[in-house]
């Protein structure tokens, strides 16, 4: 298992403590825990539940049979 030393300053240090104890788990595994969380390949089930909910969000036949103009990009 790899080691990696983190820098923070003292407040975050103390709130990373007690929210570590608070949850009964060591700093490490309480900071390894919120990576393996937030470093993710795939969507969570919220997100997936999300797919389909906007019953007025138009189909993709309706976008592509779009007559709308594109907008004009900035020159530079």
């Amino acid at each position: 298992m790899a080691q990696v030393t983190i820098y923070m300053d003292n407040n975050l240090e103390t709130k990373v403590k007690e929210v570590a104890n608070s949850l009964n788990l060591s700093i490490s595994k309480f900071i390894s825990s919120l990576l393996e969380k937030n470093i993710q390949n795939e969507w969570n089930e919220n997100i997936k539940n999300l797919s389909g909910s906007w019953s007025d969000f138009p189909t993709l036949d309706e976008i592509r049979e779009s007559k709308v103009d594109d907008v004009k990009r900035e020159e530079f």
